[in-house]
């Protein structure tokens, strides 16, 4: 023994389209020199910015079905009508090398994972309201009000999820979110934004609400 502190080695973010997980990921890898974040396979094409092998790999729909009848990937879902995986043999390098993985994966993935990785930490990132959540979507200027009200939708779905992971964190603000989520990565400091409240009751609200925008008449 020589007292040093285990590190997790495999850490799963999960979150509601919105939530944040995405930037909370990156955010740490950025401070943090020993953790990396996966970078998924996907089939759909590439948003303003994105650049291949470094947000996504970039795949045809055929190169990805290759993919997972040759066992490559470590986790894999369809979602919004493209393929999402995460490389088993990425994963499996990084680790190796003592690096701790951050993987960007929705509860799909998250159960496949923990399913063949019993010692993957999961954390499920919730919005403080499901009406901060809808701005954010709103806010990201990405997608028009359908596209909106669908990722809004599937958002009350996976909300349900948070239950079944380890541990669960509210991401009010940015900042203080960021600085939780690494005393859970460097210190094994279980996060407490989450503490004393109705999860369930902020999870059923969303059931409730409906997007601003969507009673706005077309013009």
């Amino acid at each position: 023994m020589t007292g040093r502190q285990k590190i997790p080695q495999l850490l799963i973010f999960s979150a509601p389209s919105g939530g944040g997980k995405t930037s909370l990921a990156q955010a740490i890898a950025n401070d943090c020199p020993h953790v990396v974040v996966s970078i998924s396979h996907t089939t759909r094409s590439p948003r303003r910015g994105e650049v291949d092998g470094v947000d996504y790999f970039f795949v045809s729909p055929v190169v990805f079905e290759k993919m997972i009848e040759r066992g490559e990937f470590l986790e894999y879902a369809r979602v919004f009508d493209h393929y999402y995986g995460t490389s088993r043999g990425s994963v499996d390098r990084a680790l190796a090398a003592q690096q701790t993985v951050i993987l960007d994966i929705d509860w799909q993935g998250a159960r496949k994972v923990r399913a063949s990785n019993s010692d993957a930490v999961s954390i499920f990132i919730l919005p403080p309201s499901i009406e901060a959540l809808q701005e954010r979507l709103a806010r990201r200027g990405r997608d028009n009000r359908d596209q909106i009200d669908y990722r809004m939708q599937r958002a009350i779905t996976e909300m349900g999820h948070y239950i079944e992971y380890d541990h669960i964190v509210i991401n009010d603000r940015f900042d203080d979110t960021v600085t939780e989520l690494k005393q859970l990565v460097l210190h094994q400091q279980p996060p407490t934004s989450a503490a004393g409240l109705d999860l369930a009751a902020l999870v059923n609200s969303a059931e409730n609400v409906k997007l601003k925008t969507s009673d706005t008449p077309d013009s």
